[in-house]
């Protein structure tokens, strides 16, 4: 009876160790990305009361958040070639690096052009940091636990961003420049995490042996189901949340719901919160069931809820609105990011990066959209073709593949390791 409850044991620990783990990589991402998104948070707030100081029109203001979204979108596709260059871990620190600076020295403008082109320089920046941190996240994580790697690091983010505007309040008491520099600080810490603790890539003609997968063309990812849902789902949460959720909801506060603004900053917060909580249990739903009925049903949900958004009554409604879109996020920042690393493997720069333009161009013509509909027709049809939009996706996630992608990665990584382990044995 011993023996067998010691086999049984035995046989529980050894599965727990075989279990895949998050790698050191996530981890240090996700520190990384706490750091940038406190910084990112703090000078958010301020931006268009700075731009504002100026003496520029509303328009104005509105290119001076354009041109980082832009310069963004401009920049992503460059950004895969130089990860197959310099790797991933020095095209995230120059990045970070390029943000920083032009963060430092916006808080020292002298006028608005030079806001405006530091801005934009701090777009291209944001591309090269975005676009290799994925990469690098995705190529490190085993597939049987790839979106809770996405998960940790988008935590960090969303931890992050809470943190970040209570700051920027503060600091925005002392000085409207302030802020920046305190941007530029965090990133510079962000920065130094990376350089110091990210692994390098192992390169060819290195003398290190590893067993890898083989790379996948882009032509070839472009063709896979798996990874044109996760384009479709990207474009229409970066319109949704950024044109529809971002840009109208504060407007339909003060002018439908006759609140104060501080009633849409509690909202946003309130769902805020329901993410970070919904994102560990969605993130092992994804890994465990499947990529496919997440965004089947997220997609929906969501759909329904920003659907209902300019129905709400009052605040009360619309907060448990914007909550259950939180919920539904959680899913949504998840299990596209773990589709498009299942379809493109070790090829992740190209894709990576176009798979970030999608969203970045959804969110430069959704607030464009959003508004027009608003002003020439009405709100709800505003927030219709948003829901439009994630219906769409979710519709077409139907054609995804069902069940689990196979752990080729973990495989090739116990191949690598078993003639190691010969090796070993057979020295004295």
């Amino acid at each position: 009876m011993r023996t067998a409850r010691s086999i049984s044991r035995a046989a529980d620990k050894k599965a727990s160790e075989d279990r895949p783990r998050l790698s050191r990589d996530a981890y240090v991402l996700g520190v990384i990305a706490f750091f940038v998104m406190v910084g990112f948070g703090v000078v958010v707030p301020v931006l268009p009361v700075y731009a504002k100081s100026f003496g520029v029109d509303n328009f104005a203001v509105g290119a001076i958040i354009s041109a980082f979204a832009l310069m963004r979108f401009v920049s992503s596709p460059f950004v895969g070639k130089l990860i197959d260059l310099a790797g991933e871990r020095t095209v995230l620190s120059v990045g970070i690096g390029i943000v920083a600076l032009s963060s430092a020295l916006a808080g020292l403008a002298q006028n608005y052009p030079q806001l405006l082109i530091l801005r934009g320089v701090g777009g291209i920046g944001s591309a090269m940091f975005t676009v290799a941190a994925m990469t690098l996240l995705l190529g490190s994580a085993a597939p049987s636990i790839r979106a809770r790697s996405i998960g940790f690091y988008q935590g960090g983010f969303l931890i992050g961003g809470m943190a970040g505007p209570a700051l920027g309040g503060l600091l925005a008491g002392i000085s409207l420049t302030a802020p920046f520099f305190f941007y530029a600080g965090t990133l510079a810490v962000a920065g130094i995490i990376g350089l110091l603790l990210l692994k390098p890539a192992v390169r060819e003609g290195s003398g290190v042996t590893a067993v890898v997968a083989p790379l996948i063309p882009f032509r070839t990812v472009l063709k896979d189901s798996r990874y044109r849902a996760a384009l479709l789902a990207n474009f229409s949460q970066g319109w949704t949340s950024f044109g529809v959720r971002g840009a109208l909801v504060p407007i339909l506060v003060l002018e439908v719901l006759r609140g104060p603004s501080s009633w849409t900053g509690i909202a946003f917060a309130v769902a805020a919160v329901a993410q970070a909580i919904a994102l560990a249990p969605a993130s092992k739903f994804v890994d465990t069931v499947g990529r496919r009925p997440a965004i089947i049903g997220a997609y929906a949900l969501a759909a329904a809820t920003i659907m209902a958004v300019p129905f709400a009554p009052n605040i009360w409604v619309l907060t448990i609105l914007l909550s259950l879109y939180g919920v539904a996020a959680a899913f949504m920042g998840t299990a596209p990011a773990a589709s498009v690393g299942d379809a493109a493997g070790r090829s992740g720069g190209r894709p990576v990066a176009v798979f970030s333009m999608v969203s970045d161009l959804g969110a430069i013509l959704g607030p464009l959209a959003a508004g027009f509909l608003a002003d020439t027709v009405s709100y709800e049809l505003a927030f219709a073709v948003g829901a439009a939009l994630l219906l769409a996706t979710s519709a077409y996630a139907f054609r995804m593949p069902r069940g689990i992608p196979a752990p080729a990665a973990e495989s090739a990584s116990a191949a690598a390791s078993a003639p190691a382990a010969a090796a070993d044995a057979e020295k004295p």
